[in-house]
């Protein structure tokens, strides 16, 4: 059988449905879901990217048992119940043998409870909310760590090197903001600090002001926010408006480290804290020269988006090549014995607390140094001195 070329401009996309169209009846055919237009987009662009070129590398390298892998992504717009309409058609009318995806929580909370349904392996690669691999589920498993998770660095470089007295929080009152603040107000009960406020608000508010008011009152001596990039940017410009000069400011959401956040935030975003799961710099095979050969062909950096994807598809090609035969329940059986090393980390999927089927990879602290993005935490991972205490918005 020949070889068959995926190339990346040849996809299109018809009723929503991206699909690699250069496969034949001897493909194996793999799902997708990701948010593809919509205000997200962005992100899932640089996820179907990443899951493209390891498509192309995984099938010029002989594909699964001498077959490729075809790869039908749907459009979720990060709409909840889309997500559930994308697993129904991908495996009912796409006999899919696995799907990856999830970047929203609500879309893949939705597309999870589908695939257990439907019977469908989802390997969820983005999606962070705690519930999704806490239903015992066992066709349903998560490359990324969830949520409760991301705040583990900070609040270890927290205890022993800042040891803040008095803190307040601000998260988006979504999903993935509500689970993850409040595990963070978990940890930081158990160190016995202060909690002065824990505020929500609505995504794309316009005006922070009275929140940041009080808590410039309080005199805390870390602002934790749990927002995306367009949020953070102005909560750190009203910050420098009302001289609010906390001893350190954190973010809880990963956006805190995208290239977007900076490049928009500027000088704001410098000495920011944040958790995060991945940059070009981390200890793992290959993450430095996926870097390269992404901002190569793309003409623009990846982020943590993208090595998730990228991970996700050489997940699955490892599961196909060692299912016993290529049915769903096989494929799962095989996904569920996983154990290999990836551009994002090791990848072994392991139960503990409420959740099954979760990969447990490392989370580290990350601080906006000279414009740059450094590793500061843990120690052994650091590329940088960290900053602390920050200076005041007067004394930069």
């Amino acid at each position: 059988m020949k070889k068959i070329k995926f190339i990346e401009l040849s996809f299109f996309i018809l009723m929503g449905t991206l699909i690699t169209p250069s496969a034949s009846a001897q493909s194996i055919k793999v799902g997708g879901i990701l948010p593809l237009t919509g205000k997200l987009a962005r992100f899932g662009t640089i996820e179907r990217n990443s899951f493209l070129m390891g498509l192309d590398e995984i099938n010029a390298a002989g594909g699964i048992r001498g077959k490729n892998i075809q790869l039908i992504i749907e459009d979720s717009a990060c709409i909840g119940h889309v997500g559930r309409s994308a697993i129904e058609k991908l495996r009912s009318r796409d006999r899919v043998l696995a799907v990856i995806g999830g970047y929203c929580s609500s879309v893949a909370f939705a597309a999870a409870a589908a695939a257990q349904q439907f019977k469908v392996p989802f390997l969820v690669n983005t999606a962070s909310a705690d519930k999704i691999s806490e239903q015992n589920w066992d066709y349903v498993f998560r490359l990324n760590p969830p949520a409760s998770e991301y705040s583990k660095p900070l609040i270890s470089f927290l205890t022993e090197v800042v040891k803040p007295k008095r803190v307040a929080i601000l998260h988006e009152n979504s999903l993935f903001g509500q689970s993850a603040s409040m595990r963070f107000l978990r940890d930081f009960e158990e160190t016995g600090t202060q909690m002065l406020m824990r505020e929500s608000y609505g995504i794309g508010k316009p005006d922070f002001r009275p929140l940041l008011k009080e808590i410039k009152v309080k005199e805390p001596d870390l602002v934790f926010m749990i927002s995306y990039w367009p949020d953070a940017v102005l909560l750190l410009r009203q910050s420098r408006e009302l001289s609010l000069n906390p001893k350190l400011f954190g973010g809880g959401a990963l956006s805190f480290t995208l290239p977007e956040f900076q490049q928009n935030a500027q000088d704001l975003a410098e000495y920011v804290c944040s958790g995060t799961l991945w940059a070009p710099s981390v200890p793992y095979p290959g993450a430095k020269e996926y870097y390269d050969k992404f901002l190569a062909r793309h003409g623009s950096p990846t982020d943590y988006h993208g090595a998730q994807a990228y991970a996700a598809m050489y997940v699955i090609a490892d599961a196909l090549r060692r299912a016993r035969s290529m049915t769903p329940e096989d494929v799962r059986d095989a996904l569920a014995e996983t154990n290999m090393m990836t551009v994002f980390g090791p990848v072994k999927f392991v139960s503990y607390g409420k959740k099954t089927r979760q990969n447990r990879p490392p989370v580290f602290l990350a601080q906006w140094i000279k414009g740059k993005l450094e590793l500061i935490w843990p120690k052994k991972f650091a590329t940088s001195n960290y900053v602390y205490p920050i200076p005041t918005w007067n004394e930069r």
